[in-house]
């Protein structure tokens, strides 16, 4: 709604959407800011990450594209949409890192991944705390029997909550194992260091693997075991801008997306990979949502009739453009991992963008400026056919 006013605005104001956003984003020197309704932004350079998704898909040129695909039939349009989520506030998560008889570790943790992961992200940051291979790290999540306290998955919250415990348990069980490298070794605990796989007197040849620490006659369960707990009622502000590029086919109502291009702020990364992967799915549904995904009921009956994917029309790979995907990240202020959530941002930003983009290019050729979502090739057809009656009358 917010994105669809502005542009509407914009339209009224004699303004471009862009003008209109750049006008009121909030600058960096204003960060934190307080927002009416209590939240506090902490980071984001909101502005600049506009500015380079604007660059990306030649927002300047769109003028010569648009009357090229006229001249080829088609109605070419462009939408934004600026976005800014509140998420990554949850807990308190709880993570076990355990050293196993092998030298590899065994971590458990509440949440539970479907999809997302997760798995791999924790696993890199044990790995880098102690040092190991990240194949070494085995990950069990959210199995009650092993684990009996956790928030489990839901918020963009397992990383910036349930990485914070993974981070803090491994952080922990490292000095536990140092201090029992120092005893194995007579050595102070001050010269112990952790490298590949290995507690190590500093500046020597002296050391002891995580397999044979594991062994000690004083490697007790409870030194071998560290856990944490994270909890914290600050979100995450992960943000961005989204720009969609379309064509309508007048003849048939048909919607393609000939390009799309979304600039965010996820600060601090762990996984690239995964995290692009997580945008490019939120993506797609949010194109979906935009243009196909429909629940419809029997106005008499009430009886649903989009009840099977034979009826609920769900995007296909040919639906998707290769999206353009880059970060400008500004590190969190309200995580030690500096982290913000990223399970929601991708269909949060491309709903309003697609929209945005069909609006325009139906603007540009009927002067029409609304539709309801999901705009199907049925309703843009109508849409034109009804804009051209007006237009003959």
């Amino acid at each position: 709604m917010i994105e669809r006013a502005v542009d509407n605005t914009a339209r009224e104001l004699g303004m471009t959407p862009d003008a209109l956003r750049r006008k009121n984003l909030i600058k960096p020197s204003a960060l934190p800011y307080a927002t009416p309704t209590g939240k506090v932004y902490d980071s984001g350079e909101f502005a600049a990450g506009m500015a380079r998704a604007q660059e990306l898909i030649d927002w300047k040129g769109f003028g010569k594209r648009a009357t090229a695909a006229k001249r080829a039939g088609k109605l070419r349009g462009i939408g934004m949409a600026t976005y800014i989520e509140a998420c990554g506030a949850n807990g308190p998560e709880t993570a076990q890192v355990t050293l196993d008889r092998d030298g590899g570790v065994t971590v458990l943790i509440g949440s539970q991944s479907t999809g997302q992961g997760h798995q791999t992200s924790y696993a890199q940051l044990v790995a880098e705390r102690l040092d190991l291979p990240p194949d070494k790290v085995r990950v069990i999540q959210g199995d009650t029997d092993r684990i009996a306290t956790g928030a489990g998955t839901g918020g963009s919250s397992s990383i910036p909550v349930g990485g914070v415990s993974v981070d803090r348990a491994s952080e922990t069980l490292a000095g536990q194992l140092k201090d029992l490298a120092a005893d194995a070794l007579e050595a102070a605990a001050g010269d112990m260091e952790i490298a590949d796989g290995a507690v190590r007197v500093a500046g020597t040849d002296r050391a002891i693997s995580f397999a044979d620490l594991a062994g000690h006659p004083k490697a007790t369960p409870e030194k071998l075991t560290a856990s944490k707990d994270f909890a914290t009622d600050l979100p995450t502000f992960p943000n961005g801008c989204h720009i969609a590029e379309i064509d309508i086919d007048p003849e048939t109502g048909a919607t393609e997306i000939v390009k799309y291009v979304v600039v965010d702020d996820f600060g601090a990364t762990l996984n690239p990979l995964l995290l692009a992967g997580q945008v490019h799915g939120g993506l797609v549904q949010g194109i979906g949502q935009a243009l196909m995904e429909d629940t419809v009921y029997d106005e008499k009956s009430g009886q649903l009739l989009s009840a099977s994917f034979m009826d609920y029309a769900m995007p296909h790979a040919k639906d998707a453009p290769a999206f353009i995907f880059e970060t400008r990240n500004t590190p969190c202020k309200n995580n030690p991992l500096g982290v913000k959530g990223a399970g929601e941002a991708g269909a949060i930003g491309s709903c309003p963008a697609v929209i945005n983009a069909v609006i325009d290019a139906l603007d540009r050729g009927y002067g029409i400026r609304h539709i309801d979502m999901p705009a199907t090739p049925r309703k843009i057809w109508s849409a034109i056919a009804a804009a051209g009656k007006a237009r003959a009358a």
